[in-house]
C-alpha cells in the first residue's frame, strides 16, 4: 500500500511500519492520516510476510489528538475522504483500533505528545515503547468532552482503576516515567531513540513462529474477560492447534539442531 499525504508506509524486513506524518500539526488525527491507517491495519493482516507492525510519528510527535478541522475535509482530497467514510461508517474507529484488532503485534514508538486521542490509540497497542520526553493524557474532561475511543473502558483494564480514574478525571498530562510507572507503556528509552528500540522489539517478534505469535495475541485477548476455567479451556481450544502445524515441527528441530528456525506459516 502507498499510504496518503497524512500516513507513510515502509517495509523493515517483515515489519510493516506506520507513520502519522502531519508534524506541523503535531500528527493531529485527520480524514486521510485515519484512511491511511485503517488501510495500514488491513494490510499488515492480508500479507502474510509482515509479522509485525510498528505504529510512530513524524517530526518528534506521536499524536496530539483529533483535528476537527480537517475532519470537515479540504477540496477534492477532502471529498474524496469522505467518500471512504461515508461507505464505512465505522472506518475511523477501525483506524484507532476501537472496532478493529489487527491479528500482527502492533508496537507503539512514541515520541513527545501522545495525548487525548493519541492516547486512545495508544491503548489498541500491544507493545509500547517512549523516549523520556513523551507526555501522555486524556485532556478531553478539560474542554467538557468524553474520551469516546475507548478509553472508559480500556484504561482500567490495562493499568489499576486509581490510576485510569485519575488519569480520566483529571485530565492532567503524565510524563514517560509516571506512564511507566502505572504500567501505561513498557520501555523509556533516550529521547530519539524509541522507533530503534521499537524495531529491535519487532526483528524478536518476527524471529519467532508466526502462527504461534497470533495465536498467543489472540489467545490473551480472547480470554481477558473469561473466568479462569472458561479461559483455560479457551486457551487450549486456541493453542492446541499450534502443535500440530509444520513450524512448531520446525522450531523443535531448530532447536535440537542449534540454528535458527525457518518458518513458512505451515
Amino acid at each position: 500500500m502507498d499510504g496518503t499525504e497524512h500516513l507513510t508506509v515502509r517495509r523493515e524486513g517483515a515489519t510493516l511500519v506506520l507513520t502519522l506524518n502531519r508534524p506541523e500539526a503535531r500528527n493531529a488525527l485527520s480524514l486521510a492520516m485515519l484512511v491511511g491507517l485503517h488501510d495500514g491495519w488491513l494490510a499488515a493482516d492480508a500479507d502474510d510476510a509482515v509479522r509485525s507492525i510498528v505504529l510512530t510519528g513524524a517530526g518528534g510527535a506521536f499524536c496530539a489528538g483529533m483535528d476537527l478541522k480537517a475532519l470537515a475535509g479540504d477540496g477534492m482530497a477532502g471529498e474524496e475522504y469522505r467518500d471512504r467514510l461515508k461507505a464505512d461508517p465505522d472506518l475511523h474507529w477501525k483506524a484507532m483500533l476501537r472496532h478493529h484488532r489487527p491479528r500482527k503485534p502492533v508496537i507503539a514508538a512514541v515520541e513527545g505528545p501522545c495525548v487525548a486521542g493519541g492516547t486512545e490509540i495508544l491503548q489498541g497497542t500491544d507493545i509500547r515503547v517512549a523516549g523520556a520526553s513523551a507526555t501522555f493524557g486524556l485532556f478531553e474532561v478539560r474542554r467538557g468532552l468524553f474520551p469516546i475511543g475507548g478509553s472508559t473502558v480500556r484504561l482500567q483494564r490495562q493499568i489499576p482503576r486509581a490510576h485510569a480514574l485519575e488519569m480520566l478525571l483529571t485530565g492532567r498530562p503524565y510524563s514517560a516515567p509516571e506512564a511507566a510507572a502505572i504500567g501505561l507503556i513498557g520501555h523509556v528509552v533516550p529521547d530519539g531513540t524509541a522507533l530503534a528500540r521499537a524495531l529491535e522489539i519487532a526483528e524478536q517478534v518476527n524471529s519467532c513462529g508466526p502462527l504461534a505469535v497470533e495465536a498467543v495475541k489472540a489467545s490473551v485477548y480472547e480470554t481477558a474477560d473469561m473466568t479462569e476455567t472458561d479461559g483455560l479451556a479457551a486457551e487450549l481450544k486456541r493453542g492446541w492447534p499450534v502443535f500440530a502445524t509444520a513450524d512448531a515441527k520446525e522450531g523443535a528441530r531448530a532447536f535440537a539442531e542449534k540454528r535458527t528456525p525457518v518458518y513458512k506459516r505451515a
